[in-house]
């Protein structure tokens, strides 16, 4: 008899202990998944398009909400599809506003558009290795111009054209490895505070 209820306590034991890691589970993936989805993603660099800014290997969060409340700026380090094949994401820095005009002269960057008619040439000290560029680019409603740090070595709108709107992932908001470079908004530069 007692053996009876011994083993009846021990499946009742197993079987409380599968449904509380059944609805542990359950609520994880409750909170996890749309924080996923909606709020933050994980990103791994890869390549050397970022340098000296970022490089190879290091891992950042993704803030995907802020540009479902507002626009991409300037100057922001940007996740997103790649044009060319939606399945692979790039990071790169936002050169080119909607409706803006880009045109590139050796490694000189100039801005035109509604408020600059006669253009703006772009502040650039993240940028290390020069590139010799002849570009002239017109943007869209909803069109990007993006451009990686590091001018010599990257692939980016200077190549394969503008980045939809549509196309844009997140910001990079916070940089975890290498350990001794972890930052918030790593890569952040703004042209406006330095007008």
């Amino acid at each position: 008899m007692e053996e009876k209820i011994q083993e009846r306590a021990a499946e009742k034991t197993i079987s409380q202990s599968f449904w509380e890691l059944v609805r542990f589970a359950l609520i994880a993936l409750l909170i996890v998944v749309p924080i996923r989805v909606l709020v933050a993603e994980p990103f791994i660099v890869s390549g050397s398009s970022m340098v000296p800014t970022f490089s190879n290997g290091d891992y950042l969060i993704v803030d995907k909400i802020s540009y479902r409340l507002g626009d991409p700026k300037r100057d922001d380090v940007v996740i997103f599809r790649y044009p060319g094949d939606t399945t692979k994401f790039f990071i790169k820095r936002i050169i080119g506003l909607p409706n803006e005009t880009v045109d590139i002269k050796g490694n000189e960057v100039t801005i035109t558009n509604a408020q600059n008619k006669e253009g703006f040439k772009l502040l650039q000290p993240f940028v290390k290795n020069q590139a010799n560029n002849d570009t002239h680019f017109e943007l869209k409603d909803d069109e990007y111009f993006v451009m990686g740090d590091n001018r010599s070595a990257s692939s980016d709108s200077r190549y394969w054209g503008a980045v939809k709107r549509s196309l844009l992932t997140g910001k990079a908001f916070l940089r975890l490895l290498p350990i001794s470079q972890i930052d918030v908004l790593p890569g952040s530069y703004s042209q406006e505070d330095k007008l």
